[in-house]
């Protein structure tokens, strides 16, 4: 039976992460990074795809799972008539080759484990060499390379081009398996110790949630949010992806199916002030500069997602032998979103660097020089049609969130200037082009007869987005067009506590085939918007059935399905779990939360 999304837990070392199944099999993971391509790509086909499941003997899915408390340590275990069991799965943070450890431990009686290891790269179509060298097996194609090696050894045997192990486990006796990846034109690396390891990476995790400062209201589910906002950063350079997944549908057997594992822009404000609002200072200061370095050039080229180093060229393309989750075809990598024109972008861009600067991270020279450079470019700018925040694929409008980013844009850059008279710009052309585009947003983009804004100019559809209004300063919570917008949204794009991004069932806006399920940030933004004009009781209840929707260890997806009950889209979504930490912090400022 296909697994469903919500039936997944992540692992990860901050540099690539790993998705296990309640049946104890690892089905994706790419290596050495989030963009790789994956070894163990069984979650987008089948297990000839490549898998690596560790569970007793003729077991199903797991009896309980949970992770070690603020850790991102799994622990998976399962009552046999022989006696229970517990792996635990990790990737410890690395110094250099990344690795992930299973250790399997006895907890009563005698329970015999099945292991099989069956690695595929290139996404399931290679297969690899593999061969046994002074106790361990060795998996070469191409420039990968995998070691697998156990202690104490456990048998193992090769047989259908997949690695095989049988062994038992009596109460108190434990089995590690490691797995180590590494370029296969360099040595190996040097041996770690499993169980190190695993105190380590207990220890480190729970000392980065120590410092963090909300102590409020569902603080679990929180902190889960929080790791796994850690969890997605890639170390090195500070970026963060939207998941570490590709082609997650959102719908079942659609086609919506979009490869998710870049940094988009459009989540870098409300990240960052996620990041500052519970004391992450480091963690939002490395995001800023990966930020800062990936839209540096020509403001004409700024993208709306970049590579985890800030690459580029994201060129997509299909991958035809995997059938896709829940056979939802096309399977792609790559996303060729990263060439829209969104005007949204330029004012996250400045909101997110104006933020930084009144949260007080150090100071970096040119930021200002860069601000100034996309304010040039959007003074003309901002009167194109794009694509919009939700990068459909029809044709190009002039979608009202765009151009109230713009707005937010010239804002911004207008009030650094009032607060830093030291600062050089064009104070007098922004107040200016901040008036027009407010003026011209209220006039076109505003529908009077139905009190609501629209989606673009001349439509009578909505858009979730427009939710923000209110958040980012356009209009003031209390203005009768904003809680005539909140109440539309909720109205013609709710389902109780859930929302969709748009109508999906009109013109062909988005140039796409079927439907998708309601939008988890979406639904926070909605809880947000109540709380903002006094309906704080609906809010709290909002958030309350929206946070019962993550998984059994506390993920969200991107969408949800109200009528399956399922989730869908990329796992786990890091602008889903951003909206329900920021609407935690909207909700219970004051109340033990801390609001930064």
């Amino acid at each position: 039976m296909q697994p469903r999304i919500e039936d997944y837990a992540l692992i990860g070392d901050e540099q690539t992460a790993a998705l296990v199944g309640r049946d104890g099999s690892v089905d994706w993971l790419c290596l050495p990074r989030f963009d790789s391509g994956a070894c163990f790509a069984a979650l987008l086909g089948d297990a000839e795809n490549g898998h690596w499941r560790m569970a007793p003997k003729g077991a199903g899915p797991c009896t309980r799972r949970a992770y070690r408390p603020d850790t991102l340590v799994l622990d998976t275990e399962w009552d046999t008539d022989e006696g229970s069991v517990r792996v635990t799965d990790l990737m410890p943070q690395r110094d250099r080759a990344p690795e992930l450890v299973r250790i399997i431990e006895g907890l009563s009686g005698r329970v015999t484990m099945r292991g099989l290891l069956r690695l595929r790269f290139d996404y399931g179509s290679v297969v690899p060499w593999m061969r046994r060298s002074g106790g361990q097996r060795v998996a070469i194609a191409g420039p990968d390379s995998v070691w697998l090696r156990s202690e104490p050894p456990a048998r193992t045997w090769g047989k259908d081009l997949s690695t095989h192990s049988e062994f038992t486990v009596a109460e108190g006796e434990k089995v590690a398996f490691v797995l180590t990846w590494h370029p296969s034109h360099e040595p190996r690396p040097a041996l770690i110790d499993p169980h190190e390891a695993l105190r380590a990476s207990v220890a480190d995790w729970q000392a980065w949630a120590a410092r963090c400062r909300y102590d409020g209201p569902h603080r679990d589910i929180v902190m889960r949010s929080l790791i796994t906002l850690k969890a997605l950063t890639y170390a090195p350079t500070g970026g963060i992806v939207a998941a570490p997944t590709t082609s997650l549908p959102e719908e079942p057997g659609g086609v919506r199916n979009w490869d998710y594992r870049y940094c988009w822009l459009r989540d870098s404000t409300l990240t960052l002030g996620a990041l500052l609002a519970v004391g992450y200072q480091e963690e939002a200061e490395a995001w800023r500069d990966w930020l800062l370095r990936a839209v540096a050039g020509d403001p004409a080229d700024l993208q709306i997602m970049y590579g985890i180093a800030g690459e580029r060229r994201l060129s997509e393309y299909e991958v035809p032998w995997l059938t896709g989750f829940g056979h939802s075809y096309p399977v792609r990598v790559g996303n060729d979103a990263a060439t829209q024109f969104q005007l949204d972008v330029y004012g996250e861009v400045i909101d997110s660097l104006s933020l930084a600067r009144r949260s007080g991270l150090p100071f970096r020279p040119h930021m200002w020089r860069v601000e100034c450079a996309l304010m040039e470019f959007l003074r003309t700018a901002w009167r194109q049609p794009d694509e919009g925040i939700w990068e459909v694929r029809g044709p190009r409008r002039n979608f009202v969130y765009s151009k109230v980013m713009a707005w937010v844009a010239a804002d911004r850059a207008v009030r650094t200037l009032e607060s830093h008279p030291n600062l050089v710009g064009d104070l007098e052309g922004w107040r200016a082009m901040r008036d027009e585009v407010h003026r011209e947003v209220c006039e076109y983009g505003y529908d009077p007869e139905r009190n609501t804004f629209t989606q673009f100019y001349g439509s009578s559809e909505l858009d979730a987005a427009l939710l923000l209004i209110p958040r980012v300063g356009f209009l003031p919570p209390d203005d009768p067009r904003v809680v005539g917008t909140i109440k539309a949204v909720q109205e013609e794009l709710g389902r109780g506590a859930l929302v969709r991004r748009y109508s999906t069932e009109g013109p062909a806006l988005d140039g796409l085939p079927g439907g998708e399920g309601a939008f988890l940030v979406c639904s926070f933004w909605l809880a947000d918007a109540l709380h903002m004009t006094g309906r704080t009781r609906e809010a709290h209840e909002m958030f309350e059935r929206l946070v019962g929707l993550a998984n059994d260890v506390g993920l969200l997806s991107e969408e949800y399905d109200p009528v399956a009950r399922r989730q869908l889209g990329n796992f786990p979504q890091a602008f889903s779990h951003i909206g329900l930490v920021g609407t935690a912090l909207a909700l219970f400022a004051g109340r033990g939360g801390q609001a930064g």
